[in-house]
């Protein structure tokens, strides 16, 4: 407007009370052009000023209400500050200014224009200035709506404690949140993006992120584990990379969400931790130990090195736990396993498998005698006293060995045959190292045999009891039967328990082969009860397995009851070595609970094992049987035949019954009635018969 006279167009507005001053043609241009404009015009000029139509109707429809300060005075109070403050200004420095504020109309409501403030040329040393109002409300509303939304938006994410980055199809970040900030940067607010996001994390997750980008500009989902460190602190996150597409199907751009996954982690690897290694020796444990025995394989194959592996298990070590308590067995435990720790290396694998069995793997063994001259160090590490409440504990350590590739290729078999040299040990006496050698397998083939037979002949009931008579050595009268254990094979042929050996020292094995014998003869002794013979009783043999159960009486018993047995027809058959192991005072209580329901006790093979004769008197027993080899030998060796006479003659004082058992020869037979034993059996009055031949033995005695 610098080539209009503002000042004049105000003068001669301000005269239009004087009718005979006529305006110019260029002066009613300007005020009809003003006029026309759609926006709200206020011009002004020394003290003079105008509003164009527009603005007078948007604010008052009194037109001579309207002063100089009418416009600033219908601004939005929240606006007019900052607004006033930029006229006072422009007044003062001439320059022009725009602001977007709210004004308000006659109705009292407001709305939003783009004020624009233009300083026109300096006529006679005035300013002239011409207001203009465009009307922006709609825009201006939807802009603040979205600036609001936007806003909210930027604070939901702000206040997540995710991780959420806007990233380029090139890896350059457009925006993060406070958490990414915090994060990647180290500081709350960054407002100059740009900066590559993979090159803020660690190296070593750079690639798996750029596979991970790769895949979402392919439009697929995608994540991968990364890791920040900030100040010394490292965090673990997982991320994920979700496609952002146009209408095309085209990657813009790619939202990626980072979760704190740190405590995750730390679980996770306690738990791993814990899944490894045993939480009482802290030891590493079965399963640790497999993976550590397989890398030592691999390499010992690539490099044509030896695998050493030993199982070390103490010894009696259930004695320490049954005298001392489970917290002193405990206590050594963790101790020796301190002990070990020290010659744990990159070389030698030390675990707890369970219980007091441990295992040790060695890479790259040059010979045997190294392993062994290993194992001699470990056996010596109990050397040192180990003391638990002022008391010392007292233990050894059994040692069997093998070696990768010479024994076994496979870690199953390895284990295997260290474990049959750590057996064939112990079953020779405790104590010790062994290696393993392929003559053990023998043994080992031998006992699994046995156990699969027994366990055969349990599920297809196999088990026949024969019976071998008492008798009267006197008057050769039957008095009673034996009842000795046999099993048919495939062949219907008879076979005897020592083929079985193994079965008897399993508890399970054992229970069941008893059960099905005494069901066995029970049914027998039913049988005959009910034809009417005059049945005479039956002796049936308790290993020392079975009557360490603390339910044995009351089985029997219930049994007997089921088939109606009488008690005075059941006798049960007991060696010394159940009175003299540990749990013999089970085996004792057990004995008085079958006495109480009239059930007679006898000793067998008595005189062979280590019952002091002072306590025989003790034992609720109701005969004595002279063991087989005694009786073989009681007429070559004078000293057998001075034990058997004294053991004869210790049968009346003690009130037992005395029996001879395994009598084959004439001459043994009258050197017993000699010394005057009573009761005798063997092959010299028959074999053990099945139950049929027993039957006719029954009806001959009538």
């Amino acid at each position: 407007m610098s080539h209009i006279n503002l000042l004049e167009v105000l003068k001669d507005k301000s005269k239009q009370v004087t009718p005979k001053l006529e305006k110019s043609p260029f002066q009613k241009d300007f005020i009809r052009a003003i006029e026309m404009m759609p926006q709200l015009i206020w011009v002004s000029s020394a003290g003079h000023h105008l509003y164009n139509s527009n603005f007078k109707q948007y604010l008052a429809s009194d037109e001579q209400s309207l002063t100089a300060q009418s416009w600033l005075n219908a601004i939005h109070p929240e606006d007019a500050e900052h607004l006033c403050f930029l006229w006072e200004s422009a007044q003062k420095s001439g320059q022009s200014f725009e602001k977007e504020c709210r004004i308000r109309d006659r109705q009292q409501r407001y709305h939003w224009f783009l004020l624009i403030a233009r300083n026109s040329q300096q006529l006679e040393g005035c300013d002239q200035w011409m207001i203009s109002c465009t009307n922006i409300h709609d825009s201006a509303v939807k802009y603040r709506e979205t600036k609001d939304t936007l806003r909210a938006h930027t604070h939901m994410l702000d206040v997540s404690v995710d991780c959420i980055k806007i990233v380029k199809p090139d890896g350059s970040l457009s925006h993060m949140n406070r958490s990414g900030c915090q994060a990647l940067l180290g500081k709350e607010r960054e407002k100059n993006f740009g900066m590559k996001w993979l090159d803020l994390l660690p190296p070593e997750a750079r690639e798996k992120g750029q596979q991970a980008i790769r895949e979402a500009i392919k439009g697929k989902n995608s994540h991968f584990p990364g890791m920040s460190i900030n100040q010394d602190e490292v965090k673990y996150w997982d991320n994920m990379l979700t496609p952002v597409l146009n209408e095309h199907g085209e990657t813009t751009s790619i939202l990626c969400v980072s979760r704190d996954v740190t405590l995750q982690k730390i679980a996770e690897d306690k738990l791993r931790l814990s899944s490894e290694v045993d939480d009482l020796t802290k030891l590493i444990n079965r399963r640790t130990f497999r993976k550590k025995t397989k890398q030592a394989i691999q390499v010992a194959k690539e490099t044509r090195t030896l695998v050493g592996v030993m199982l070390i298990d103490l010894d009696h070590f259930k004695n320490i736990n049954d005298t001392l308590g489970h917290q002193a067995g405990d206590h050594l435990l963790k101790v020796l396993s301190k002990r070990f720790q020290k010659y744990i290396s990159e070389q030698v694998s030390i675990a707890r498998l369970g219980g007091d069995e441990f295992a040790v793997v060695v890479h790259s063994v040059e010979n045997e005698q190294q392993l062994i001259e290993l194992a001699k160090k470990f056996a010596k590490l109990l050397d040192a006293p180990i003391t638990y409440s002022g008391r010392v504990i007292n233990c050894g350590m059994s040692i069997g060995c093998s070696m990768y590739p010479k024994d076994a290729r496979e870690i199953p078999e390895l284990m295997k045959c260290a474990d049959t040299a750590l057996n064939d040990l112990k079953a020779g006496g405790r104590g010790g190292i062994r290696m393993f050698d392929h003559s053990m397998l023998a043994a080992v083939q031998s006992k699994a045999e046995q156990l699969q037979t027994a366990r055969m002949i349990i599920r297809e009931q196999r088990i026949v009891p024969f019976y071998q008579p008492k008798v009267c050595i006197e008057t050769g009268e039957l008095i009673g039967f034996e009842a000795l254990l046999r099993w048919q094979d495939a062949q219907q042929r008879y076979r005897y328990p020592k083929e079985l050996l193994e079965a008897f020292s399993d508890y399970e094995l054992t229970t069941k082969i008893s059960e099905l014998m005494q069901q066995a003869i029970f049914s027998d002794l039913q049988s005959w009860i009910k034809q009417g013979l005059q049945t005479v009783p039956v002796s049936i043999n308790a290993s020392p397995v079975e009557l360490m159960r603390d339910n044995y009486a009351e089985v029997l018993l219930k049994r007997m009851q089921h088939y109606q047995i009488p008690a005075q027809l059941i006798e049960i058959e007991i060696t010394e070595q159940s009175l003299a192991e540990r749990g013999s005072e089970c085996v004792i209580r057990t004995i008085h609970k079958l006495k109480q329901a009239g059930i007679r006790i006898s000793l067998d093979d008595f005189g062979t094992g280590h019952s002091s004769l002072t306590h025989l008197r003790d034992y609720p027993v109701d005969s004595l049987k002279i063991d087989c080899d005694f009786v073989n030998r009681i007429n070559s060796d004078k000293s057998i035949q001075a034990i058997v006479e004294a053991i004869i003659k210790l049968g009346p004082v003690l009130s037992l019954d005395i029996i001879a058992e395994g009598i084959e020869t004439k001459e043994q037979f009258e050197t017993l009635k000699q010394f005057g034993c009573h009761f005798g059996q063997g092959y010299l009055f028959s074999n053990a018969v099945n139950q049929h031949e027993a039957k006719q033995m029954l009806k001959a005695a009538l």
